[in-house]
């Protein structure tokens, strides 16, 4: 807008005629001037627009920059709330395991503490099945308490000189 030349309008009153040098007569030039002015006001109202553009433009930059530094604090952030939970769930494993040592080590694992714990859950269960498949196992074959009584030596098929020995023997002789 500001570049562009406008060339002279004709006159608003096409009756009206320049005078005798071939100017325009005093209502051109005031028809004119009235032009001018409005274009001077349609110019300083574009100036105005572009310069709110220019302002918003610059206040949408500093949030966006804000943003942005925000942004980073909060991934530097998650990222240390990420190292402290995994050291977390390494130590309830740790607590895990040594809560249940009678289990092997092997058996209770996962990644997050549901998993750790539903390992555990699952160990305890198999661990609670064995011991009870032993005790049903153990009361099958029962061993008497104690020393077997002690009965006579049997003297079947002894000969009368092995009998007498065993006698004497018995009794805590010698032989």
């Amino acid at each position: 807008m500001e570049d562009e030349k406008k060339e002279p309008q004709e006159p608003q009153n096409p009756g009206a005629a320049p005078d005798s040098n071939g100017a325009p007569v005093a209502e051109d030039l005031e028809a004119i001037k009235a032009q001018l002015e409005e274009e001077k006001k349609a110019k300083a109202t574009a100036e105005a627009l572009l310069s709110g553009r220019d302002a918003r433009i610059a206040e949408l930059e500093a949030s966006l920059s804000e943003a942005k530094q925000g942004s980073e604090a909060t991934v530097a952030e998650l990222a240390s709330v990420k190292a402290a939970h995994a050291q977390a769930v390494s130590k309830y494993l740790e607590v895990a395991r040594a809560l249940n040592s009678t289990i092997p080590h092997d058996v209770i694992s996962g990644q997050t503490i549901e998993e750790i714990d539903a390992s555990v859950a699952k160990a305890l269960s198999i661990a609670t099945a064995v011991k009870a498949n032993l005790e049903a196992q153990a009361k099958e074959t029962k061993v008497p308490a104690g020393a077997p009584t002690r009965g006579g030596i049997s003297t079947e098929g002894l000969s009368p000189r092995e009998k007498i020995a065993a006698g004497i023997q018995q009794k805590g002789g010698t032989s």
